[in-house]
């Protein structure tokens, strides 16, 4: 009788990454959007303070959520692929989204501008990021990125 392969993809392992990667090209799409965006666009979505908000976000704030997203897509192809180096990709991702959240929740009025809607979406964003980063290292200590 042959062992079974330990190392082999779960249909776990392949729900994870599907979803993660949907999650992720919809992030980067959002985030795609809000940058090409213009004042005028954003007026017709968001009140007054809203899109004064919007258009004052520093350039280092607007980087590092270029990153989150874009690492996040990366990390997701090479979960899929069952490459290591998603772990990686998820660790910069995740550091990206906290850079992020120090400006939006520790440097503006972003809850009081936006409403604690705000805060829940982030925090989903950053429960999903943190989970992202763990399933990564578990499946490469489970041997199954490579």
């Amino acid at each position: 009788m042959s062992e079974p392969d330990i190392n082999k993809p779960t249909t776990m392992f392949w729900a994870v990454g599907v979803v993660a990667l949907l999650w992720n090209l919809i992030g980067l799409w959002v985030y795609y959007t809000n940058v090409t965006a213009t004042p005028e666009t954003l007026s017709e979505l968001y009140s007054d303070a809203q899109v004064e908000m919007i258009l004052a976000t520093p350039a280092w704030v607007t980087s590092a959520t270029a990153i989150a997203v874009t690492a996040g897509v990366i990390g997701s192809i090479l979960l899929l692929m069952q490459n290591r180096l998603s772990v990686l990709f998820f660790l910069v991702s995740l550091v990206a989204i906290v850079v992020q959240d120090v400006h939006v929740f520790g440097m503006t009025d972003s809850i009081d501008v936006f409403g604690k809607q705000a805060l829940y979406l982030q925090a989903v964003v950053l429960a999903i990021s943190v989970y992202l980063l763990w399933y990564s290292q578990r499946q490469k200590a489970l041997g199954v990125l490579r």
